[in-house]
């Protein structure tokens, strides 16, 4: 994973993405997709589905297209400052990123000939506002629960642009099946969120620090009723790492860390990663992922 150096000037984007989760022999799984190589953001490292909030996420009338008020959704998100409106526009980009790069379509009632349909649309360029209107869907926005929220430093690491990414968590809907479902990605897998952590330890797969302490959060949980649980009665956590440099190798840092100017931890495991061996790892080894 290549290591950036320069401060970022450009301007942070809002950002959506959704872990999916799927209960599998009495374990937990979550599912990743890896990005192509040639992407400019992560290419090759191992993502959960997500991208940028778009202009047109914002204009469907959440009245009409979702299962619950948009008015709750700046609390649900620990956001209050924001209008419902752009409350509305993260979780419509979370499902519309979905159901592109993975899919999943998570729509009230939708049948197995609707979700076909859906996917046949997509695949022949409309949009997702407009494939919702003509399927006649109601988007589940209660079925994704906000997650966490991670806003990208200015001191660039493993990207040269700027993204505020809401993470929201789902467990996969019935009878669904997430895949690689576009060109930005090149494969997908389910993996147990220990067996995960261990194949980027070993060198298998690449990830990112969000996703590396996504995992590490959901490697204290068994099963998609424990994550879920805690997610609807915990706030949602602000994760903004500080990097610094400590004797010439960059170190990125979490809320609770010593070197952080937020004392209060927001995740379990390491509160620091450092790049070496060309990927961000803790410094103290991989055991260090599952203590608290």
């Amino acid at each position: 994973m290549k290591l950036y150096h320069d401060e970022i000037t450009t301007p942070v984007r809002d950002a959506a993405s959704i872990v999916l989760l799927r209960d599998h022999a009495n374990s937990l799984q979550v599912f990743l997709m890896k990005r192509h190589g040639l992407s400019d953001v992560l290419g090759g490292a191992y993502v959960f589905p997500g991208g940028k909030v778009d202009e047109a996420d914002a204009q469907l009338d959440s009245t009409q297209y979702f299962d619950q008020a948009n008015g709750d959704l700046p609390t649900a998100l620990n956001e209050t400052t924001l209008s419902p409106n752009q409350a509305s526009a993260l979780y419509v980009a979370a499902l519309r990123e979905s159901f592109e790069e993975s899919g999943v379509l998570f729509a009230a009632q939708a049948t197995a000939e609707q979700i076909h349909a859906a996917t046949a649309l997509h695949q022949s360029g409309l949009a997702f506002n407009q494939i919702l209107q003509q399927l006649a869907l109601r988007l589940q926005t209660a079925s994704i629960v906000p997650w966490s929220r991670w806003i990208t430093p200015k001191m660039s690491s493993v990207s040269h642009k700027r993204f505020d990414t809401r993470f929201f968590i789902a467990a996969l809907p019935a009878n669904q099946i997430a895949t690689s479902a576009n060109h930005e990605t090149t494969e997908s897998i389910w993996l147990n969120p220990r067996e995960a952590l261990t194949r980027y330890w070993n060198k298998d797969i690449s990830l990112a620090p969000p996703q590396i302490m996504s995992l590490v959060h959901l490697s204290r949980h068994d099963s998609v009723a424990s994550v879920m649980q805690q997610a609807t009665q915990t706030p949602v956590p602000l994760i903004e790492p500080q990097p610094y440099n400590m004797d010439g190798t960059r170190v990125i840092c979490s809320p609770g860390d010593p070197q952080h100017t937020i004392a209060a931890r927001a995740l379990p495991g390491p509160t620091r990663l450092c790049y070496r061996n060309n990927r961000f790892e803790p410094i103290d080894g991989f055991k260090v992922l599952f203590l608290d």
